[in-house]
């Protein structure tokens, strides 16, 4: 049963730190939580128990962030990822072009694999909350993040040969 105060204490910052790692902007992340837990009140009458309430917040903020997505791109934004400035422009290219070719890497992973990869590199997720926000278990979460890396140094390091 949802009950919105106690579950806005309990799993607010889990949705945030969710939908941070989504997103990478701390004040997009605050806005969407508090757009996920309106949409959570609105259609609490459908949670139906089957899935902890963890789970089912964890799939309104990515519908969310799907939506705010979609909406910036109709708009032609500049991107939500704010990496920040750097005083030193070699270096800030270097991690960059790293960051490029990991990216590239991690957009070949099939939809899990990625979403795994990414909440725990860019989220700092636990293999226990990654587990949770997926559905699955922390083993399963464990076992796709390992072949997701996999992948990933293996198309990265073939792409610098």
């Amino acid at each position: 049963m949802f009950r919105p105060e106690k579950d806005f204490e309990e799993y607010g910052m889990f949705i945030f730190k969710y939908l941070i790692t989504l997103c990478g902007n701390e004040e997009v992340a605050e806005e969407l939580t508090q757009e996920t837990f309106y949409r959570a009140i609105r259609s609490s009458g459908k949670f139906d128990g089957s899935c902890k309430v963890s789970t089912w917040l964890c799939q309104i903020a990515k519908h969310v962030w799907y939506q705010e997505l979609d909406k910036n791109r109709r708009r032609k934004e500049e991107p939500l990822w704010d990496h920040g400035a750097s005083d030193d422009l070699e270096n800030d290219y270097c991690r960059k072009e790293q960051t490029m070719e990991v990216m590239k890497a991690v957009h070949v992973l099939g939809e899990e694999a990625k979403e795994v990869f990414l909440l725990r590199i860019t989220g700092g997720f636990s293999f226990r909350e990654i587990g949770e926000i997926c559905g699955r278990n922390e083993n399963w979460a464990r076992v796709t993040f390992y072949r997701a890396k996999q992948k990933v140094m293996e198309e990265v390091g073939r792409n610098e040969m």
